[in-house]
């Protein structure tokens, strides 16, 4: 990396910071001003005004890098442009490829950033928020129980009901299970008053069970009542029973895995939203990288008349960069493609058309002019 090199990183890497810095603060005077009247109903502290507002940070960085990498590149080249900087590196001996390779480099870097915080963190910032304002609402620690549950077990042919699941307690309330053999007869009933879980042991107990055995026809075969009675050879736990109802949208790369891992019985149709969510997490920072094919080149104009055109083309291919994100997901969720296709989709149709907008500058060709059918 030579002089040249730092020179055109640094015209890139101000106003990359000056957008960063700005995305977040008006980020954060949006936020404040929509939740200051529950912040002083609840009379928070200032530790936990920190606390609430640090777990949002890394879903705001997610959003707002790539748009602070497009402001910034077109910003810094077309002033280049402007001033004859990027023609005279031409001149000099350099190509246009050369003076793109550095931002290749700082993409790759910004790549492995929102991974870092695309992994787990961003993802899961959203419910993370809506607790903590249940917290500053109530006054209390929130505990999260999904409520008149039905969970299907198909590999061992077990239906669960329970009126209260508290998955962070490890405990079930008023639990109803039927247990099928390999012709979907019923041969058993249970009817529990309370539950508990031990990971550890990977044992069920359970609390004022009745446990009815009965025929294919459905007579009873015989009926008894325990205080408690426990069993470890059941696949189930609260996790994997909560799961079922977990929303893809807010669920990190390693819950990501084990709902997949656990729940590997469910319908095609009913893992495609978990799939393609999966690859989306690795997917989405890579829409770093393709601003910087996109935006490079069509910051790169050789006369003024051409910078409107350039920054208007730019912003629109973001535009349908997103646009096509939020299609090939929908789809991929709704299993109507491959979830890698959903996922990745966009991101190599975008790569082709920066690498194309990349060779034609570096050429010294024009962009292709579009001609309207109904225009003169």
């Amino acid at each position: 990396m030579d002089l040249l090199d730092l020179y055109v990183l640094k015209k890139f890497l101000i106003p990359f910071v000056y957008s960063i810095v700005g995305f977040i603060a008006i980020w954060f005077v949006w936020d404040l001003s929509s939740n200051a009247p529950d912040f002083i109903q609840g009379h928070i502290g200032f530790g936990m005004l920190v606390q609430f507002y640090l777990t949002q940070i890394p879903e705001v960085m997610v959003l707002s890098i790539p748009v602070a990498i497009l402001l910034a590149l077109l910003y810094s080249f077309t002033q280049m442009s402007r001033h004859n900087e990027i023609i005279s590196m031409l001149c000099s001996g350099r190509s246009l490829y050369r003076i793109f390779l550095p931002f290749v480099f700082v993409g790759l870097l910004l790549v492995s950033l929102v991974t870092y915080f695309n992994y787990q963190q961003a993802p899961q910032a959203k419910a993370i928020k809506d607790q903590l304002k249940d917290e500053i609402k109530t006054g209390l620690k929130s505990t999260k129980f999904l409520k008149n549950h039905l969970f299907r077990n198909r590999v061992d042919n077990r239906t669960w009901y329970m009126q209260a699941l508290d998955v962070a307690h490890q405990r079930a309330y008023q639990l109803q299970i039927i247990q099928q053999d390999a012709d979907g007869n019923i041969v058993e009933k249970w009817y529990i008053g309370d539950s508990s879980y031990d990971p550890a042991a990977h044992t069920w107990h359970f609390f004022n069970v009745n446990h009815v055995v009965v025929d294919a026809t459905g007579n009873i075969v015989s009926f008894d009542f325990a205080e408690k009675r426990d069993i470890s050879n059941w696949s189930e736990s609260p996790w994997r029973i909560g799961s079922s109802a977990m929303d893809p949208n807010v669920l990190g790369v390693p819950e990501l895995k084990e709902y997949l891992a656990h729940n590997s019985d469910f319908p095609k149709v009913r893992l495609a939203p978990f799939i393609t969510h999966l690859y989306y997490r690795w997917s989405l920072p890579w829409t770093c990288l393709i601003v910087i094919f996109i935006a490079v080149p069509l910051g790169v104009v050789y006369s003024r008349r051409s910078i409107l055109g350039g920054i208007s083309l730019a912003v629109g291919l973001f535009a349908g960069l997103l646009f096509a994100d939020n299609l090939f997901l929908a789809l991929g969720k709704g299993s109507r493609c491959f979830p890698w296709i959903a996922a990745w989709g966009p991101n190599f149709i975008f790569l082709g058309i920066g690498c194309y907008l990349l060779w034609i500058k570096a050429t010294g060709r024009e962009l292709p002019k579009i001609k309207l059918p109904w225009a003169d």
